[in-house]
């Protein structure tokens, strides 16, 4: 009866935050889903038709959402993959006693605290093949190239260059997030392993990696689900170069430059289902390992 009459509680104070989702979060979806659905186009004088699905039918042999999809993909798992060992090599540093820790921690987390877009035009200057800091230290200090690179412009570094930006703009995110989940491991642990006579390398597959996996997941979670739906650093880098659109940026194409709502709904909500499989794939990974 008490048990009944708690959940009751929690769910009357639930109640007013699942509403606030459902309307901030349900309908908007529900609602591209729906003009997916549909031929809608801002500015036509024809009325909206219902199409069904031929707006998924296009988008498989569509050329540039597949380019999209496929450096997107790739976007994502190689800046995912060097955010989660660069963050937790920053965290296993700054979770060590040493003088000046909190300063540390908090001039790492600048690079996360300028705004995206500001950050992403700074390192674009730098990236200049006339007056970026780069290709002045390659060119005129190291001598290490004989010509200036234009590292935005050249489709060999474009996809390096903004996979760099992305991972020092969100490395100390992943970092803060892992160190958390450092400072949850009870110290004991270690002192008993060192007891035991455990090296340190034992100690950090054996205790650290395992009871750092529920951190671990979030941060890949959390990673992924921004990475899949990258659009700041490419936009302001890029633009609309048709050879670096990600699908957010090619979703941005088609809604506004274009004014194709229908079509641009359907690449929003292939956006949507992408992150969803990623998303699936890794609790079920995480659960597996855990039973």
């Amino acid at each position: 009866m008490r048990a009944r009459r708690r959940a009751r509680v929690a769910w009357a104070f639930l109640s007013p935050a699942l509403v606030v989702t459902a309307f901030v979060a349900l309908y908007p979806l529900c609602d591209t889903l729906y003009l997916s659905l549909t031929n809608t186009r801002l500015g036509s004088e024809e009325p909206p038709r219902f199409v069904g699905l031929s707006n998924y039918a296009e988008l498989v042999h569509d050329g540039f959402f597949l380019d999209a999809l496929l450096l997107t993909v790739f976007f994502a798992v190689i800046t995912v993959m060097l955010e989660l060992a660069l963050g937790l090599g920053i965290a296993l540093l700054l979770d060590a006693r040493f003088k000046g820790r909190s300063a540390v921690r908090a001039a790492m987390l600048v690079p996360w605290a300028i705004p995206t877009a500001v950050s992403t035009q700074m390192w674009k200057w730098m990236y200049n093949d006339v007056y970026g800091v780069f290709n002045d230290v390659l060119v005129n200090r190291l001598g290490l190239v004989s010509e200036p690179i234009a590292f935005t412009a050249d489709p060999r570094t474009s996809l390096a260059a903004a996979v760099l930006v992305d991972v020092w703009k969100t490395t100390p995110f992943v970092a803060l997030l892992l160190l958390a989940g450092l400072q949850l491991i009870p110290r004991e642990l270690y002192e008993a392993a060192r007891v035991d006579g455990a090296t340190r390398l034992q100690a950090f597959t054996q205790i650290t990696l395992p009871l750092l996996r529920p951190a671990l997941l979030v941060a890949l979670v959390f990673r992924t689900l921004d990475a899949l739906r990258v659009f700041d650093v490419f936009y302001v880098m890029f633009g609309s170069r048709p050879d670096m659109q990600t699908l957010a940026t090619y979703a941005h194409e088609i809604l506004v430059s274009i004014s194709d709502v229908g079509y641009g709904s359907a690449v929003s909500t292939a956006i949507f289902l992408v992150i969803a499989v990623f998303i699936v794939i890794y609790v079920a990974l995480f659960r597996r390992r855990e039973a």
